[in-house]
């Protein structure tokens, strides 16, 4: 009997303890399965409602939900700014069940033109910096930026696009934007879910609807079609970017590496002035601040010499780093060692991943505006159905009043004479008016002042125009080359108004071309002093002397120094750098930096990544080595050897 009975902590027995209770709801479950369960919809949640955005309009749920919530409370460009701590609240109690911090995050992004090539929210007030963060949002404002309320969210009021209920269920938000432009592409986009990722550079608006034409014309085009329209990505902090095999790479499956450098200078000191590295565009979302930081730890730690100091001299929107040089400092191989060591030269890893039918897919150029052109063709198709419905409409109503206007009396009457509306009502709808009951209700609410003979003038020309509108609609409706030659009239609208130049410059890569092909293969003399100081000097600088002449000063070298090296040889020529711990360094001579006459030349430390205690015993020239075709070595303690060139 005692098996039957409730725990003792259930003092009446009856089994309704909380114990009792907790026992009976308990359901055996494997862990595995749970755990599996649960991390699968964590990670579809993030993937599908988080982190990737979608195909059509190019916007994470969170940036979907702010513009949209913007327009709802009406922070509009036509009217007065809004305080982002208001439109961040307002977003959170109704669209965006996320913390204030990650919503003005995402807002303060859509509003900074060094993070979106066409910003889509308009600020008032400090937005941040590549280098510092925003102000908080009870100090800043905003409001759409025309391009959002003209273009992403143009005709959203025509059912354009579906809607859902929120997380409450309390309203109502759009699935997705109507987006009158690529904004996928133009505006890129950034996100990291459960086992992937997205990665979409910033494109040119005026070159990507370009494209958007060419694939509506010949929608059997291919992603290198296509690249005569989209150079590349358009970044907008500008920069060079280094050759196309990167940018082929992306466009044809989605996924590749865009090397992006920043835009230099040098520039030439003059009197006590020294030479300058100027830096005046640098490559997307890299920190002016912190690049100058790295440059002054490489100085300190000696693994880049020849930098005298570091200054960002950056204001507003405007990049300037100068990085001064010491004398005779040789500027380009410094610069070429920062592009290496440094931020100046960056890597953008493209990888073109994004929801389409709410599954994540990795696209290439063709899909990725394939798929915009389709969610237009809806758009346009839903539209026009809205507008054609709401002008038969009207059209049927116009009509009723012109057939009332011609038997106003009657109808008068009728109405006095009637006990009711109802009764009213039914009279219209009976013989021998036969007015439908939509046209009966609104003949009924109208007032006799708009039953006038100049009324039935005004009504006869709208109900003109809107048989004009509805055979126009019928038509669009009607014919698919139509409904896209519409597309492509509305696009070309917001080309002319909105695009803008291209920033990015798209230059080749190092190796494209070939750099001698640049310079003249003189003949030049080489020298080299016993501190290590290396130079070429054009060979007719030594001008020929008489008999009895004075010379020429070859280089004026401090006391303890003297020139230990010296030959002729030829800009392409190679020379090869034999060192005292038995080790060969290869240069071509146009590769050293070129100098006066007289002046002391560059440390060869500089030039050749020599160990310490690491000097040059002798410079072999290798432009005669078809005719010298062996080197031969002697060492100090005498052991020799004979080695092919």
């Amino acid at each position: 009997m005692a098996d039957d009975h409730p725990p003792t902590d259930d003092p009446n027995g009856s089994g309704d303890s909380a114990f009792g209770r907790s026992r009976l709801a308990v359901e055996p479950i494997e862990i595995q399965e749970e755990m599996e369960r649960s991390f699968l919809d964590y990670a579809m949640s993030v993937i599908t409602a988080r982190a990737l955005p979608d195909v059509r309009d190019g916007l994470k749920p969170v940036h979907r939900r702010i513009l949209w919530g913007m327009y709802d409370i009406g922070a509009r460009p036509d009217r007065a700014w809004m305080k982002c701590a208001r439109v961040t609240g307002d977003v959170m109690g109704r669209h965006h069940p996320h913390g204030e911090g990650a919503i003005y995050d995402a807002l303060v992004r859509m509003a900074q033109d060094f993070s979106l090539r066409h910003p889509l929210v308009a600020g008032h007030g400090n937005f941040g910096s590549p280098d510092f963060g925003p102000a908080a949002s009870r100090y800043t404002e905003c409001r759409l930026d025309p391009l959002s309320m003209d273009v992403m969210l143009a005709d959203i009021d025509e059912d354009t696009v579906d809607r859902a209920d929120n997380y409450s269920g309390e309203f109502e938000e759009p699935v997705v934007l109507p987006a009158r432009f690529p904004n996928l592409l133009v505006n890129g986009s950034q996100g990291i879910a459960v086992g992937m990722a997205t990665n979409i550079p910033p494109h040119n608006l005026g070159e990507t609807i370009d494209a958007v034409f060419h694939l509506i014309d010949h929608p059997e085009a291919t992603a290198d079609e296509l690249m005569q329209f989209v150079k590349g990505p358009d970044f907008p902090t500008g920069g060079l970017i280094m050759g196309r095999a990167g940018i082929i790479d992306a466009y044809r499956t989605g996924k590749g590496s865009i090397r992006v450098r920043a835009r230099t200078e040098i520039v030439e000191g003059t009197g006590r002035q020294r030479d300058r590295i100027l830096v005046t565009e640098m490559p997307y979302q890299t920190s002016i601040s912190a690049t100058a930081t790295k440059i002054k730890e490489l100085v300190e730690t000696r693994q880049i010499e020849g930098i005298a100091d570091v200054n960002d001299e950056s204001a507003g929107t405007s990049t300037r780093l100068v990085i001064e040089l010491k004398k005779d400092a040789p500027a380009l191989v410094i610069l070429n060692n920062l592009y290496k060591h440094t931020p100046l030269q960056t890597n953008f890893a493209v990888n073109t991943v994004a929801l389409v039918d709410g599954v994540p897919r990795t696209l290439n150029l063709v899909q990725v505006l394939q798929a915009y052109i389709d969610h237009q063709v809806d758009v346009i198709t839903r539209r026009s159905r809205f507008r054609l419905d709401k002008a038969r409409r009207r059209a049927h109503l116009v009509e009723g009043l012109l057939q009332a206007i011609n038997v106003i009396d009657d109808v008068i009457a009728l109405i006095r004479a009637s006990d009711d509306r109802p009764a009213a009502r039914a009279g219209l709808m009976a013989e021998p008016f036969e007015f439908s009951i939509e046209q009966a209700e609104y003949i009924l609410q109208m007032q006799l002042g708009q039953l006038t003979r100049l009324a039935r003038v005004d009504l006869e020309s709208e109900l003109e125009k809107l048989r004009g509108a509805i055979a126009e609609l019928e038509a669009i409706l009607g014919d698919d080359a139509r409904l896209r030659a519409v597309i492509k009239d509305e696009m070309a609208v917001v080309r002319e108004r909105f695009a803008t130049p291209r920033r990015s410059e798209i230059t080749y890569e190092i190796g494209d071309i070939d750099i001698e092909d640049l310079i003249d293969d003189e003949e030049l003399v080489v020298t080299m002093s016993s501190r290590g100081y290396v130079k070429t000097v054009a060979a007719d600088t030594f001008r020929a002397q008489g008999r009895g002449g004075r010379g020429v000063a070859g280089a004026k070298l401090r006391d303890d120094d003297y020139v230990t090296h010296i030959l002729s040889t030829t800009a392409h020529a190679y020379l090869l750098f034999f060192s005292n711990r038995g080790r060969v360094y290869r240069l071509k001579a146009h590769e050293i930096p070129r100098k006066d006459r007289t002046a002391r030349g560059t440390a060869i430390v500089n030039l050749l990544p020599l160990q310490p205690n690491e000097r040059i015993q002798a410079i072999i020239d290798t432009r005669d080595y078809e005719t010298h075709r062996f080197l031969f070595f002697a060492t100090k303690k005498g052991l020799v050897k004979k080695t092919k060139f």
